[in-house]
Order: C-alpha cells, then structure tokens, then sequence
C-alpha cells in the first residue's frame, strides 16, 4: 500500500502536447514545493492510425463538446499506458517505487471563455492497469471556477527557476506559445499567440511534411510584413494576462497565406510568431535579464535566431539551465500531481486569472 501523505512522493507525469507529435513520459521527485530531483524522460509517437484520427478532430473541433468520443479515448488511453509501461521498462523502475502517475491526457477543445475544457484520458483505467494511483482531469477545476485554465506549468518552472538571476522569462514554444515571468515570489503567465502548429499545419497542407526542420523553409523566404500587421491587429495582444487560447485560434485568419509561395508563407508565419512572443513585454512589469526556450520551437534556429535579435537579451533553449526540454511538460504533470495530493495550488490568479489560489486534478485509485 503506498503511503500518499508522506512528505516526498515521486511521480510519472505524461502529456501529449496541442502537436500531438508524441506522448513526453518523465519522473520527478518532490516535497509539492521543490522539485527534489528529475530524472529521465522519453517519448513515444502515437500510432499512426491515433494521430490521424485526433487530427481529424482538431480540424471539426466543436465534435469534443457534442461527441462522446469513446472510441477515440480509449485509443488515446492505450497509446498513454503504452508508453508508461515503455518508459517503466526501459528505466527499469519497480512499479512500487512510483507514487503516482500525473495524467495531462490530449487536449481536444479548450473554450475557458464558456467554461468548457477537454482533454481526452481515461485516468481510472490506468490506474487499474498499472495498479498505480493516477491525477488527470487538472485544468477542470480551473476552468470551472472562472480561470483561463492554461498555461499549466508556471508552478513547475517556479521551482525549478530557484537560484537563477531574475527576472527571468520562461518561453514554451509548443502548439501555442505560452510564456512564464518570474521574479521571486511574482508569478505572471499567460499564452502569447500561435507557436509551432500554425507552420507545421501549413508545412503539412503545402509539402506533406510534419514540420519545417530547423525553420530552413521559413529562413529561406521573404515576410510579407503588412499580413504580421494584420495578424497582429487582433485584440488578443492587448489583452491583459492571464490569457488563453484554443490550438486553431488564429489558423483562420492565417489562411491568407495561401496565396504566398511555401517559403514566403512559412516565413510570414514564423514572423507573426516571433511578434506574438515580443508582444509579451507588454504584460510583465520588468524586461526580462534572459529567456530560456522549451517545447519544439527551441529546435528551430530560425525562430531562436529571430527571437534573440527581437529581444536583445539571452534567448537560449532550457537545457542551457540543466533543465530537460524534450520532457519538461511531461515533468510538470507529474509534479502537479503531487501538489494535487498534497492539496497544493496547481493555478494563481496571476497564471491563469482563478480568482484565488487553486487546487485540481482527480484522484483515481487502482481499486
């Protein structure tokens, strides 16, 4: 029987990301205040057949509030347990050593706006399966309370960030950018516009490929400035953090650019990215001394190139911190876990506009 009221518990956190390129699985040790210790991380694609299913239903995203979609979350369960008993085999780690498994699950729809949030996982069912007690369901309560129910990790990178000169701006460059300014106990976080998915879904309609490798195509073209003016026009800049946004937020509007050629449209794209992050300084009191990158846009040199030219300060990826970037999300939900537990504040006001600090997150026993 695991004891969940001790003061350490080490957790397993997996999440898929708004990419759903794969399923990031981590471990991290902690009291619910420090992060005592993390260690590996691995990630593991969804089968084929799963991936295009959820991207079917990212493109009819309105399915997630009327469809039960059983059938596709018992395929996105069994990718998410896969790649748990992967993980655990390949780290060797006995089964009773695990406290916890924090669950993020896919998310499919996200409308705080209507209190409404989806993120599909069967969190009882792996319980059962693993005989390990699982957290999911985290931003549910968020969400229902007022808030924006995103970004998520901000908690997690406060922890981490202990011991770094300050003020200092976490930038997740995942499907949609989100950022996290921290300056000792001050804690501002919110999503600053689209990231990587509104150039890998262009990269994917004009040329069959997942996504532009280092950003050599939107290197390689001309920015047409007067559609990033445009794209920038939208209230969302101005508006005061917190703030969220759904996945495919701004994809219509973008599609002005199938009239470019595919170098010039991922270059215009990328562009209005590299905007919506130096948009941010509007929302924080002080300029951050250095950025520190994580999610798949740090892999892209022209968006890091872009990004430390724009801001004039270190823009460096997170691992330039000893931190993990190809898992850090994976980490935060196993770190979430924890402090759900622990009954911990998983969301601020300042994070994602709760109206008081709150907690979250289900607890599943296996039995």
């Amino acid at each position: 029987m695991r004891d969940l009221a001790k003061q350490t518990l080490t957790a397993i956190g997996v999440i898929s990301g708004t990419s759903m390129d794969a399923i990031d699985v981590s471990i991290v040790e902690s009291d619910g205040h420090e992060t005592l210790r993390f260690g590996a991380g691995a990630s593991y694609p969804y089968p084929a057949q799963t991936r295009r299913e959820l991207q079917a239903l990212i493109a009819e995203a309105e399915r997630a509030v009327k469809e039960p979609l059983v059938e596709l979350e018992a395929a996105v369960t069994e990718a998410h347990l896969d790649a748990v008993r992967r993980f655990m085999a390949e780290q060797a780690l006995d089964p009773q050593s695990i406290d916890l498994v924090g669950l993020h699950g896919q998310t499919v729809y996200h409308r705080p706006e209507i209190r409404f949030t989806r993120q599909l996982i069967d969190g009882p069912a792996v319980a059962r399966a693993l005989g390990i007690p699982t957290v999911d369901r985290f931003r549910y309560a968020d969400v229902a309370a007022g808030g924006e129910g995103a970004p998520f990790a901000p908690l997690y990178h406060r922890a981490l960030a202990q011991g770094l000169e300050q003020p200092v701006m976490v930038l997740n460059l995942g499907g949609v950018g989100n950022v996290t300014y921290i300056d000792a106990d001050e804690v501002i976080a919110f999503d600053t516009g689209p990231a990587s998915a509104i150039l890998d879904d262009f990269v994917l309609r004009r040329l069959g490929r997942e996504y532009d490798a280092g950003g050599a195509l939107a290197a390689s073209g001309q920015v047409r400035e007067d559609l990033v003016a445009d794209f920038m026009a939208n209230p969302f800049f101005e508006r005061p953090a917190p703030k969220s946004l759904d996945r495919n937020d701004f994809h219509r509007r973008a599609k002005v650019v199938e009239a470019l050629s595919d170098a010039d449209g991922a270059a215009t794209l990328a562009a209005f990215t590299v905007e919506s992050v130096v948009a941010a300084l509007r929302h924080v009191p002080k300029a951050p001394k250095r950025w520190l990158v994580t999610g798949g846009g740090r892999l892209n040199s022209h968006f890091m190139a872009r990004l430390h030219e724009r801001l004039g300060v270190p823009v460096e990826p997170v691992e330039a911190a000893g931190w993990a970037g190809d898992v850090i999300e994976a980490q935060t939900f196993g770190y979430l876990a924890i402090r759900s537990i622990k009954g911990l504040a998983l969301s601020l006001p300042g994070t994602t506009g709760v109206p008081e600090p709150l907690t979250g997150g289900r607890l599943n026993l296996p039995s």
